[in-house]
């Protein structure tokens, strides 16, 4: 995990950026969309790439981001691990084409906090559809990672 939280492709200590693995995530929904066909991608981040589904909207085959508990930035709670730029473009693809954002995360969260949320809806406004789980539906023995 540690080697995750450093490596050259997420900004876990860094902040005020988009992630770089999200360009190739993109080129990933965009190459799933011309194959398949379809309305478009949808694309689920989780956790530590709870943001990446957001910023993968600036792919235009996807149109379903779904964000769950982003932790990213680790130091900042109320912080987007998107840069200045990135958000102006998210907000006004959102705002062009009425994607909705679903977001999820429990209420006990440290990582994953209110004031995430509140950036969330101040960056998207209507469009962000936060939602807090009860901490009760969380599993309090979750697997261990593995590498």
């Amino acid at each position: 995990m540690r080697r995750a939280c450093v490596s050259a492709e997420f900004r876990a200590f860094a902040g005020g950026g988009t992630s770089p693995v999200v360009s190739r995530l993109r080129g990933l929904a965009r190459l799933a969309h011309a194959e398949c066909g379809g309305p478009g991608v949808g694309a689920v981040g989780l956790c530590f790439t709870g943001n990446c589904a957001l910023t993968m909207a600036l792919e235009p085959a996807v149109i379903a981001p779904v964000v769950n508990h982003p932790s990213l930035p680790l130091d900042d709670p109320g912080g987007l691990e998107i840069s200045d730029e990135d958000a102006a473009a998210v907000a006004e693809r959102v705002a062009r084409d009425g994607l909705q954002v679903p977001a999820y995360r429990f209420e006990n969260d440290s990582w994953c906090t209110g004031q995430r949320f509140a950036a969330y809806r101040a960056l998207l406004g209507d469009a962000f559809d936060g939602r807090v789980l009860d901490a009760e539906t969380a599993n309090p023995n979750p697997p261990p990672f593995s590498p």
